[in-house]
């Protein structure tokens, strides 16, 4: 008997054509989603699941939020994009909210999280020769092993990660990686050059890291000691993710400097910001820095609906109390394959045992059971669901995981 291969599905003819017309750089899970509605997305199979990485938490209002939306339209029927050569009405509203709501003296609005880092990076660094005194060309910043800022070619040369780096060179100088969460480490790193210490809260893309507790007090203070400027890349750990506005305030550490991005776009529309007081952000002078789109009306309209809906709707505190729950659920799930479960809020890592291959396998697995969860650093699977989840979701979705974290359907 002749056998036929199955037809080709829309799926296939997608990933085909992104196989044959895309750059090689990243590795997606096998699914074409074509349309999304809070928590949920269906692909263009018309298969439905339930979004537990929210685009690496720029999704914490959760997909095509209703006020963000409305936000957006009538900002388009409007004006979306003048540049910085002149004025727009929403800029001005959009950095004072945001300031009044981390409670700093100014905003320097950009797109991405990297031209935030980046921001940050010439803002301290100026700092640095203007105010503190640093011989020019000097200036030094801290950073830690397994962070993850950003894909520029500066950030990718602090970067611990050889395959960030691995043909990218030469590599800006200036960077000096000390251990992550280790205190002594980083007051040892400190010499009359250095200009501040970029440190994530909570380490995303190095594995859902969270440092020992007082970590952050200690260094902040050792800042404030040395004249060092803090600088809190909040960018995935801001905005409600664990539990909190801002990660740092469960050590009620307030950085020098505040990166934020992804969420403020309320997964609409990218846009970042590199936050600070007078002292630091006052470095700035006309032509010194800049960015076409950055605070452009659109987004700055579309920033502060995201803004509102994260205050309004008690995000953090939903992070809270839904992440305790959810984390406690996953660690009495009983598997010789995972080794721990970590996190904050509803930033949550479950660690594979080396012995069970790596994390994708369950990632797959779960795909397959309408669960999409995406690994990273090979051995871990991250679980960061749109804040806007409900109990029931999570009740649902745990009915799924736990044999998959058992191994069944995994292609061990």
């Amino acid at each position: 008997m002749t056998q036929t291969s199955p037809s080709p599905t829309r799926t296939d003819a997608y990933l085909d054509e992104a196989e044959r017309w895309s750059a090689h750089n990243y590795k997606p899970l096998p699914v074409v989603l074509e349309r999304g509605e809070g928590v949920w997305v269906w692909d263009v199979e018309g298969r439905k699941y339930l979004d537990m990485l929210a685009a690496y938490s720029a999704l914490n209002q959760g997909h095509r939020h209703p006020a963000i939306l409305e936000a957006a339209r009538e900002q388009m029927a409007k004006l979306t994009l003048t540049s910085r050569a002149f004025h727009n009405d929403q800029m001005g509203p959009f950095v004072r909210e945001l300031c009044e709501a981390t409670g700093f003296d100014r905003a320097l609005p950009m797109n991405t999280g990297a031209e935030a880092v980046e921001t940050a990076i010439k803002m301290v660094r100026k700092w640095g020769y203007r105010v503190k005194g640093i011989e020019d060309g000097r200036a030094e910043i801290i950073v830690c092993s397994g962070n993850f800022a950003g894909r520029t070619t500066t950030i990718v040369g602090f970067s611990s990660e050889a395959q960030y780096k691995e043909g990218f060179g030469p590599f800006t100088p200036g960077f000096r990686e000390v251990p992550y969460g280790d205190v002594e480490a980083f007051r040892g790193a400190i010499n009359e050059n250095t200009v501040g210490f970029l440190v994530e809260p909570i380490q995303g893309e190095g594995g859902v890291v969270v440092p020992p507790e007082g970590y952050l007090r200690e260094t902040r203070a050792i800042c404030r000691e040395r004249n060092v400027a803090f600088m809190a890349d909040e960018i995935q750990t801001g905005l409600g993710r664990t539990g909190r506005l801002f990660c740092t305030e469960w050590e009620e550490v307030r950085p020098d400097v505040l990166i934020v991005g992804k969420a403020l776009g309320g997964g609409v529309y990218p846009v970042s910001a590199a936050i600070a007081d007078d002292e630091m952000m006052g470095v700035f002078r006309p032509g010194d820095h800049g960015s076409t789109f950055g605070g452009n009306p659109l987004g700055a309209a579309v920033a502060r609906a995201s803004l509102r809906v994260i205050l309004e709707e008690e995000l953090p505190r939903r992070s809270d109390e839904l992440g305790s729950w959810f984390t406690g659920e996953l660690r009495k799930i009983e598997s010789p394959h995972v080794d721990h479960v970590r996190g904050r809020g509803l930033m949550i890592g479950v660690v594979i045992r080396d012995a069970s291959g790596p994390a994708r396998p369950f990632c797959e697995a779960l795909m397959d059971r309408g669960i999409l969860a995406k690994e990273t650093q090979k051995q871990v699977i991250r679980f960061a669901p749109p804040l806007t989840i409900e109990k029931a979701h999570l009740e649902a979705a745990l009915l799924e995981i736990a044999p998959v974290l058992r191994g069944e359907g995994v292609a061990l």
